[in-house]
């Protein structure tokens, strides 16, 4: 066996080793008991522990040194610059470290789950309180060069800095504070009554979900389709995809944007290289470019008023209290600019405000500019200054997202990212499928599908993010896209100078 071929079997023995946590992961959300926790968080931590024991091993660092110099081809050397990175940062952690993250991440997962129905912050408030030591001793572990946050924000977007996203976010929020300011001032405002008259029963969001997830395109061969109190896609590879979404039986689009927004994952894991599964040129590049998927087909698909010409009459069929509804109402009232208190059921245009109070609250977070005890009351503080209104409780302001329990700190800010990248592919998409609109009217998304794979998906971390977006679109990331999106967008629906 050639040292290439060594090293990519022991590496593909690592990802059966993470395809088996994803799924239990996956359980641990979806149909494990209450009482199987404290077992699951010591199988998780036992299955971190051991792929993180094989990974470090010197042999695969040796492997590495031998191949580096070789005449590679294109491919095999995108995978060893990935393992490379890889092999790096997890030489950098104690294996006790990293088995004590995974072990408290999935006790504090169950606190979080608890704290939040209970809608009650001082019970979870101890857990995160570790998850955020933890999360910042393997940053310091990492190393950084200016600001703690960096170390963490490096894990989902390779590079990204605060340096960096500060400058991002201050020009979006001068182009979109405006926006949503002239929103609120329009004299035209979408129709709500369907939406406060009717009940839309739990059974037929999922029916009629379930049919836009089919339709756009994802095999529920190889994916299923559950619930869990916070949505999320996850699986074992492109074959044994896995996500969930949750309901509101007095708000339909909860349901619908979540389910079309894990789709999109779902798109991108069942689109990835059989040839290369279990290689890093069968894994998703980066989590901004996974979330460019999701927000693709969430909003820029979804909220479409092309989308809902083909599917009002099925909306109806699935609701026939909505009576008469037409596309006009439809397609404004998904539309509807509002700040509010959820992200994950906020509009587009006030959308990455959210992602912007999560940032800054994790930035003050890591860098003990605020305390744990007191994050309720800076919540609510940031969203005050973001978005002008102030939760009533700890569940719809501090608890609402999954991310912390996870100790996920520094993944908000790939929404965003996820964003720009939409808007980005979108207009490259259109200079190739000049129609597309119009076949999205009709119901044919193959042909969005089929560009996706073709530039995105089947590439897996063959380049990094910024050359995968440049390769798939002809133009560096920039925010320029997006901007240019939303102003057309609400300019035309709020009737904006």
């Amino acid at each position: 066996m050639s040292n290439y071929n060594e090293l990519i079997s022991r590496v593909k023995e690592l990802s059966v080793i993470e395809s088996i946590g994803g799924l239990l992961a996956w359980d641990q959300e979806t149909f494990m008991p209450p009482k199987g926790a404290q077992l699951r968080s010591e199988s998780l931590a036992y299955l971190s522990k051991t792929a993180h024991s094989a990974l470090i091993n010197p042999e695969m660092g040796s492997l590495l040194d031998s191949l580096e110099n070789d005449n590679l081809t294109d491919i095999e050397s995108a995978n060893i610059r990935e393992i490379r990175r890889s092999y790096d940062k997890a030489t950098k952690l104690p294996t006790s470290l990293v088995e004590e993250m995974a072990r408290h991440k999935s006790h504090a997962l169950q606190i979080w789950q608890k704290a939040r129905a209970e809608n009650d912050f001082t019970q979870f408030a101890p857990a995160l309180e570790k998850n955020l030591d933890l999360a910042c001793q393997a940053a310091e572990h990492y190393g950084y060069e200016e600001n703690i946050y960096d170390a963490m924000l490096d894990i989902y977007e390779q590079g990204m800095t605060v340096s960096q996203l500060d400058l991002l976010f201050a020009g979006l929020r001068k182009e979109i504070v405006p926006l949503v300011k002239a929103i609120g001032e329009s004299t035209s405002k979408p129709d709500l009554t369907f939406l406060k008259s009717t009940s839309f029963s739990e059974e037929g969001q999922r029916d009629f979900s379930l049919r836009v997830a089919k339709a756009i395109g994802f095999d529920f061969e190889g994916g299923r389709m559950d619930t869990s109190t916070h949505p999320f896609c996850s699986g074992a590879g492109p074959d044994d995809v896995r996500f969930t979404t949750r309901y509101d039986e007095s708000f339909p689009f909860g349901c619908l944007y979540g389910v079309m927004h894990e789709t999109g994952h779902g798109l991108y894991e069942q689109g990835l290289s059989r040839e290369h599964e279990g290689t890093p040129l069968g894994k998703a590049v980066s989590l901004g470019v996974h979330e460019s998927q999701s927000r693709l087909w969430e909003n820029v698909v979804g909220r479409s008023r092309e989308f809902w010409n083909h599917w009002l009459s099925d909306f109806c069929e699935v609701f026939p209290d909505v009576g008469d509804l037409d596309l006009d109402t439809i397609h404004c009232a998904v539309n509807n600019v509002e700040p509010s208190l959820i992200r994950v059921e906020a509009d587009e245009a006030t959308y990455n405000l959210h992602i912007m109070i999560r940032y800054e609250v994790e930035k003050a977070l890591v860098n003990g500019n605020v305390k744990v005890n007191d994050l309720p009351q800076f919540w609510n503080s940031q969203m005050e200054n973001y978005l002008g209104i102030t939760p009533p409780d700890d569940a719809q302001g501090v608890l609402q997202d999954i991310h912390w329990s996870m100790g996920a700190f520094g993944y908000f800010p790939t929404y965003t990212l996820g964003n720009l990248y939409a808007s980005q592919l979108w207009e490259a998409t259109l200079r190739d499928i000049p129609d597309l609109p119009s076949l999205i009217s009709r119901g044919e998304t193959q042909p969005l599908l089929d560009w996706m794979r073709t530039n995105i998906h089947i590439h897996g971390s063959r380049w990094e993010p910024d050359d995968l977006i440049l390769q798939a679109t002809g133009e560096k990331p920039s925010s320029d896209a997006f901007i240019r999106y939303l102003k057309q967008k609400f300019q035309h629906l709020y009737n904006l100078s």
